[in-house]
């Protein structure tokens, strides 16, 4: 079978700063500034074509950050990751413009996508009628509700013809008959070999419908097979997470993100000593000395 989708110890890590002059401070410090959080630590898998995914994990896991990475709305931090074809991201009111109406979404998203004025005639009516929101459609998007702006993000992107499609709680929201009606495209895909991403807090759509589990676990990969292996361990996990207090969930959650630092600090002192950010933080300052030092002679 041919690799869809192949991630090699993909990381993703934000700065948290505690005032915005810490910003300014980690460009200039060779230790660097701010609190380090890491998202994803270390994400290794392979994806076939044709294959239904279903990634599961608690809040907080990191499942909507890797969503983001899969469909390329924003660059891993480090790792290796290859795509092999168009990636689309369907999540609640991704991507849409709140200010533009939806049917000048419509038109905006099939232009970037590089589709022509006749293409967009023939396919814009197809994508009305399975958003199914009336009169809204010449509306701007920030007067939507959630289950509208899941409408509209779902049949644009599913008209697109992706061929990695990546599903975020889209159809959490909605009714039952657009449910199915989303549900009824996804095996369309499914049946055309593609790869699809799905991501729910409904277990019963994840049995039904994917074959694969991706398990997240604050950051790193829990696990990883088929779902008939996979979602029973989750699901005693489940059970055995709701009996806990918030205090042992949020504990249980620190606990395991200390590990996580734990090891990634481990396999970073094993790594030689990269000089690259000292160095631009000297620049930075000779720089800086510099620009003053003319302006004072200017004076």
């Amino acid at each position: 079978m041919t690799k869809s989708v192949v991630l090699r110890n993909i990381t993703k890590k934000y700065k948290m700063y505690s005032k915005t002059s810490e910003k300014l401070l980690d460009l200039i410090s060779p230790k660097g500034y701010g609190e380090d959080f890491y998202a994803l630590q270390d994400i290794s898998f392979e994806a076939e074509q044709g294959d239904v995914i279903g990634i599961i994990g608690v809040n907080g896991s990191g499942k909507s950050t890797l969503s983001n990475i899969l469909s390329g709305i924003i660059p891993p931090t480090s790792g290796e990751m290859e795509i092999n074809g168009q990636a689309q991201l369907i999540a609640i009111s991704s991507g849409l413009n709140t200010q533009l109406t939806g049917r000048e979404n419509i038109e905006l998203k099939c232009l970037m996508l590089g589709f022509s004025k006749k293409e967009i005639r023939n396919l814009e009516p197809e994508i009305i009628e399975f958003a199914d929101i009336g009169k809204f459609i010449d509306q701007p998007v920030k007067s939507y509700s959630s289950g509208m702006k899941s409408r509209l993000g779902f049949a644009i992107s599913v008209h697109m013809d992706p061929d990695i499609l990546i599903i975020d709680e889209a159809l959490s929201v909605g009714d039952q008959t657009f449910t199915d009606k989303c549900l009824a495209k996804m095996n369309e895909f499914k049946a055309q070999g593609k790869t699809i991403f799905f991501i729910s807090h409904s277990i019963g759509q994840m049995k039904k419908f994917c074959e694969k589990a991706l398990w997240i676990q604050y950051g790193r990969v829990k696990d990883y097979g088929l779902m008939k292996d996979v979602m029973p361990k989750y699901e005693q996990f489940l059970k055995d997470y709701k009996k806990m207090s918030k205090e042992e969930q949020k504990d249980l959650q620190e606990k395991a993100r200390e590990h996580n630092d734990e090891e990634r600090h481990n396999l970073e002192d094993k790594k030689p000593k990269k000089t690259f950010r000292n160095i631009m933080a000297i620049v930075i300052i000779i720089v800086i000395i510099l620009f003053t030092a003319v302006m004072w002679m200017n004076q």
